[in-house]
């Protein structure tokens, strides 16, 4: 990428473009690979991912510059308007994110202020409970350090040392004949990281619950239990571990691990389990039924039919979340607010129900207040009001 067209695309994000600016982004934009270095550009330096459409009239171009003007008379900053979609459009900025409403945008003319009633609404953070064999929890909170003989915390991951190092030469057999599992439950309003003994690398988000062993022995299956929620692997290779193969069960179906790197979600709420496979190759078995994924494939996993099937998806919509975004791909109202209930750990109800169906494409910042995220919702006309009392939300 030249620097004149970085140097266009950064007026475009700040307001700053004039109709010259658009109309040279508008014809390096004709050509596929431009479009994927806008993409790249994007995700690298603002955290956030975009779908790009034909931007190719002029109403729409005088709908971004007013929007600009009008915008900065109030002294908001839109930083992403509608260069890329049609003109009946609204783009919200969330920090180092935003969204796309398919649909008409509206403007309100009369504010109407939201009514917050002693909100306790916190923003989620890093923070688990272990439970050891014996039953004994543990709590594990970002700003403190916990301390085993096996493993170590400083309240953001525990990391699980190897075999080796935690047993002596001479309780070694004794060890490795029982297998002995600690559970780690992340909370609502709750993340967190861990280093199993194999050395592979595990993220948990909101809500999620995960059973394994505090040890493996090479030679023999790897095997944790996703109980629930969402959970992302990056297996230690069975190369290193004298052909030992990876196994994550997870309710209906048990995932093997021939490569590296996937994403599995299944709430306790939902009927879908989905497993995303980023890197390398997985297998999904159900009911003696095994389904082999590639990467950028997703199978999806229905517990009430019972029926697997497997579909391509954009991968970073998938794992946004642990990079500290929520990235959403036409996703209703009603699911991105469960996505938002589980991290700010509050209740939603909609007091007009047919807002739950508004589709959006687009990304939130995790470390944003869900003040700041229902303001600007409300601000670019997708509800019309909301209320915080204490830990529920109502939007209207």
């Amino acid at each position: 990428m030249n620097e004149n067209i970085e140097k266009k695309i950064v007026k475009f994000l700040m307001n700053a473009a004039n109709i010259d600016d658009l109309e040279v982004l508008t014809t390096w934009l004709q050509k596929k690979k431009n479009k994927q270095l806008f993409k790249d550009y994007i995700r690298t330096n603002y955290a956030m991912d975009i779908n790009i459409n034909p931007f190719d009239t002029e109403k729409a171009k005088r709908e971004y510059l007013r929007k600009i003007r009008q915008d900065k008379k109030k002294g908001h900053t839109l930083k992403i308007y509608t260069l890329f979609k049609y003109a009946a459009a609204a783009v919200l900025i969330f920090g180092l994110g935003y969204f796309y409403q398919q649909g008409v945008f509206k403007t309100s003319q009369e504010k109407v202020t939201p009514i917050i009633v002693n909100n306790k609404i916190e923003t989620g953070s890093d923070k688990a409970t272990l439970t050891l064999e014996d039953g004994l929890q543990i709590a594990l909170v970002k700003g403190t350090n916990y301390k085993a003989s096996n493993a170590t915390s400083n309240g953001e991951k525990i990391v699980y040392l190897p075999t080796e190092q935690t047993a002596t030469s001479k309780n070694k057999n004794k060890e490795t004949k029982k297998i002995v599992y600690n559970t780690l439950t992340i909370p609502r309003g709750g993340q967190f990281q861990m280093i199993l003994a194999d050395g592979t690398q595990v993220w948990l988000n909101s809500e999620s619950q995960i059973k394994y062993p505090i040890a493996f022995t090479d030679g023999k299956t790897r095997q944790v239990e996703l109980i629930y929620g969402e959970a992302y692997f990056n297996v230690s290779p069975s190369a290193a571990h004298k052909g030992s193969t990876f196994k994550v069960l997870h309710k209906l179906q048990e995932v093997t691990v021939l490569g590296t790197e996937f994403n599995i979600k299944g709430y306790k709420d939902e009927t879908t389990i989905y497993t995303t496979l980023v890197e390398g190759k997985v297998a999904v078995n159900f009911e003696n039924k095994n389904k082999v994924l590639k990467p950028s494939e997703q199978s999806n996993l229905n517990t009430l039919t019972k029926t697997l099937n497997i579909a391509k998806v954009d991968v970073y919509d998938q794992i946004s979340w642990k990079k500290g975004v929520f990235s959403f791909e036409r996703i209703p109202l009603k699911e991105i607010m469960k996505v938002l209930s589980r991290w700010y750990d509050v209740e939603v109800l909609f007091a007009n129900k047919s807002l739950e169906e508004i589709r959006f494409i687009g990304a939130l910042n995790k470390n944003q207040s869900i003040v700041s995220v229902l303001n600007d919702i409300k601000n670019y006309g997708v509800i019309d009001n909301y209320e915080i009392n204490e830990k529920r939300i109502v939007l209207r």
